[in-house]
């Protein structure tokens, strides 16, 4: 008979509990023993804002297993608000720390998985240790929040950093009725995630909502009052008043059990794991937050925190501990939240990323609408695809707006995986029925204005180079072919903008100058796209389009009413 195996998981979030969940599937017989400092298992910590605001009533809801059910369904023995102290990998020991009692035992192990998760960033400067400066990682920091705001006596609220718990917690605060400030060092928000015009939409949308955005601001120090609580959030030039502060400045592995045990960690700052997220020690195991992920488009090391990549690395170890031999193939870094009624989404690269890698880009920005454009109540959405010049693969895709998204980045992350080019995606056999969706997707209308640039059919420039354009005063027609009563409603104000509506544009070639180079644009491209084939059969030599057109302009629009959708 073969020697039961003891299998010890530090860590109870997401990814230790179902480690121990397929182990067990995988091994009736093992014993199975998960170690956790906090008083909960199995948290769904990426509801946490929800709960902050009240969407999620009860912070029971955040908790989806209890010890109970592990002890008595899946023979998994649970120590809960116990810390793991030193693990020695010669004697196949870790040493535990029973925080009720105070009692120091060990376990022994022939199999060790990691779980550790991550800790929030903390800036070291001046006053990060007054009252009121709050972090979000655990249930009892959302229940910290939930008391300091019942009494409804804060009434500012500043958020350090524009990541996706700082923008969901800027709209939680919102609810909750406070005046909210987001301050970011980068100039946009959620920076790792998005590019620029895309930023810039989920800007607008904060905006109209109410929160003040403080962006390209460093903070250097906090100011409290007599009673030590913070009163002030001080940048490099500015300050801002504040009662109440949220460090959402991210999170890192929370790496020191391994690094202490002298496990490997990579570059990147996480524990270094192997296809089969085996550590350096062929018998301890790590996944989740604490580790480093394989990016599956450049095959490069990065962090990628994430309850979905903590679960799937659990089933893996899982599957290995109990005598497997799974691999995980990596991330995509696929990612969607839902900042008041805008929806933001990416996968893959952006183009920022994607440049910095060194590959040769083409990119487009398409808006569209989440269905058929005949059904009522349509709502908007943005689409960024980012793509191999020479081999139109695919490299990423961000989605924006107030229109269903969720499945378009689904299916840009199932396109990625398979290493879809925009040919192939073009051609995707996609669900249509009007309520649902359009005869041609979003993402089947970005992938052809990819493949027209490819054939030189359309020639574009971005909304920041037309911009940059204009601001040096360059001689150039910048020709709008929306109607009269398109512009008179809203318009881009520069000395180069021209009016000649797209129907009207035959008659009126004799007026434009040949020589000279034209950009068209009008409310979503569409007419732009036409207005440049016109005159390029005309004998126009020099006209190009803009990307995206108003609804993909970042900058200032003259505007006799608020703008659409934001």
């Amino acid at each position: 008979m073969d020697k039961q195996k003891n299998i010890v998981i530090i860590g109870g979030t997401a990814c230790g509990p179902k480690a121990g969940a397929r182990a067990r599937r995988c091994d009736p017989q093992a014993r199975i023993t998960i170690v956790e400092q906090e008083d909960n298992l199995s948290v769904a910590t990426c509801g946490l804002p929800y709960y902050v605001s009240g969407t999620i009533v009860s912070q029971s809801k955040l908790v989806t297993r209890s010890p109970e059910f592990f002890r008595d369904v899946m023979n998994i023995k649970t120590l809960i608000k116990t810390k793991a102290l030193a693990i020695n990998r010669k004697a196949h020991k870790v040493e535990i720390l029973e925080l009720k009692t105070n009692r120091v035992t060990t376990l022994d192990y022939d199999k060790l998985v990691l779980a550790t998760g991550s800790i929030p960033i903390v800036p070291d400067v001046v006053g990060k240790h007054l009252e009121g400066i709050l972090t979000l990682t655990k249930i009892k920091d959302a229940n910290a929040f939930r008391e300091l705001l019942s009494p409804r006596q804060i009434k500012k609220a500043v958020i350090v950093g524009a990541g996706l718990i700082g923008l969901e917690m800027a709209e939680a605060l919102a609810v909750e009725g406070l005046e909210v400030t987001v301050i970011e060092a980068m100039n946009r928000v959620l920076p790792t995630l998005l590019d620029f015009e895309m930023a810039t939409y989920v800007e607008r949308h904060l905006q109209a909502k109410g929160i003040k955005l403080a962006l390209g601001q460093r903070v250097i120090g906090f100011e409290g009052d007599e009673n030590a609580w913070v009163r002030k959030v001080i940048t490099e030039n500015t300050e801002t008043k504040a009662s109440l502060v949220l460090l959402a400045l991210g999170i890192k592995p929370n790496i020191a059990l391994a690094e202490e045990a002298g496990l490997a960690i990579g570059h990147t700052g996480g524990i270094a794991v192997d296809q089969y997220l085996r550590t350096s020690d062929i018998d301890v195991y790590a996944g989740g937050d604490c580790v480093e992920n394989v990016h599956r488009i450049t095959q490069q090391k990065i962090l990628a925190p994430a309850g979905s990549t903590a679960n799937k690395h659990g089933r893996v170890i899982g599957t290995n501990v109990t005598g497997g031999a799974e691999t995980f193939p990596g991330v995509l870094g696929t990612t969607i939240a839902k900042v008041f009624a805008c929806n933001v989404a990416r996968v893959g690269l952006s183009e920022s990323q994607a440049r910095e890698y060194g590959y040769d880009v083409s990119t487009c920005l398409v808006p569209g609408l989440e269905y058929a454009s005949y059904y009522p109540d349509g709502k908007e959405i943005l689409v960024k695809l980012v793509v191999e010049s020479s081999s139109g693969r695919l490299l990423g895709g961000q989605v924006v707006g107030l229109g269903e998204i969720a499945k378009r980045i689904d299916i840009l992350a199932t396109a990625l995986t398979f290493g879809a080019t925009v040919d192939e995606l073009a051609n995707l056999d996609l669900a249509y029925a009007p309520p649902y969706n359009s005869a041609v997707d979003p993402l089947h209308d970005a992938a052809n204005v990819i493949r027209n640039k490819h054939a030189g059919y359309a020639k574009t420039l971005t909304p920041m180079e037309i911009n940059n354009k204009i601001k040096q005063g360059e001689d150039f027609v910048f020709l709008d072919v929306r109607s009269p009563s398109e512009w008179e409603s809203h318009r881009i104000e520069a000395p180069q903008v021209r009016l000649i509506p797209l129907n009207g544009l035959r008659k009126s070639l004799d007026v434009l100058p040949k020589e000279m180079e034209i950009v068209t644009f009008c409310q979503t491209s569409r007419r732009a796209y036409q207005a440049q084939r016109i005159l390029d059969g005309a004998g126009f030599r020099n006209v190009k389009f803009m990307d995206g057109s108003i609804d993909a302009w970042p900058y200032e629009i003259s505007s006799n009413e608020p703008r659409a959708a934001r």
